[in-house]
């Protein structure tokens, strides 16, 4: 899980020595202690000792910062794929895995994760909400990359499909989830996760998927 860490820097400092994650740390610390769409860009720029045109340089805007933090969440949950504990679980038990290590890494900050996705929902933001699509597709294909999802065809489809609607599903109960370590959006994940498989035996005759012949390596994820 990420944590918080206040970059707050003197006037004096070599600007060079300021780089794109000093910026969104702060942006996220002033962001929680007041609100996402409150702080200001000048705000921020006062709080990490620089002026606001070397905030532009790494971030054009909040929007661009609010990217970063969900490309953080790609990021932890990539590197997952270096433990070895982790290869040597299931198809479904990587993939739950992945997907809970992206929720958690936003765990210590959910309100304005919250503030900045109803922010992309408002009437007028359309080249936002274009961009979420983006965005949602991608980090669904970092997922099935990660946990080796390896559908072809049809059955890749109807794979991308389900995965999309659990991950979408689950991430909206997770940022209202109080329950200790989130096992609540855990236990709804994993019983998402454990249907992906039944629009496949309709797909993978014709198309093939070799993650089918998987299940008799599963594990259980306690």
């Amino acid at each position: 899980m990420l944590g918080l860490v206040r970059y707050w820097r003197p006037k004096a400092m070599v600007q060079q020595e300021i780089n794109a994650q000093i910026i969104l740390d702060n942006a996220i610390a002033l962001a929680m202690d007041s609100s996402w769409e409150s702080f200001s860009l000048l705000a921020l720029a006062t709080a990490v000792g620089c002026d606001l045109s070397l905030v532009r340089k790494f971030y054009r805007s909040k929007d661009d910062m609010a990217e970063a933090i969900f490309d953080r969440a790609d990021q932890a949950m990539l590197q997952l794929t270096a433990n070895e504990d982790f290869k040597s679980q299931s198809v479904d038990d990587k993939t739950i895995l992945c997907i809970m290590c992206w929720f958690d890494s936003l765990a210590s900050y959910k309100p304005i994760i919250r503030e900045i996705l109803m922010y992309k929902l408002e009437p007028g933001h359309i080249h936002l909400q274009a961009h979420g699509i983006t965005r949602i597709s991608r980090t669904v294909q970092w997922f099935r990359e990660a946990a080796d999802r390896r559908h072809l065809g049809l059955s890749r489809i109807a794979d991308e499909i389900g995965l999309t609607s659990a991950y979408l599903t689950s991430f909206s109960f997770f940022l209202m989830d109080q329950s200790k370590q989130h096992i609540k959006t855990k236990n709804l994940l994993k019983k998402l996760i454990s249907q992906l498989n039944r629009p496949h035996v309709f797909f993978s005759g014709c198309n093939g998927s070799s993650n089918d012949r998987d299940d008799s390596n599963r594990t259980k994820i306690d």
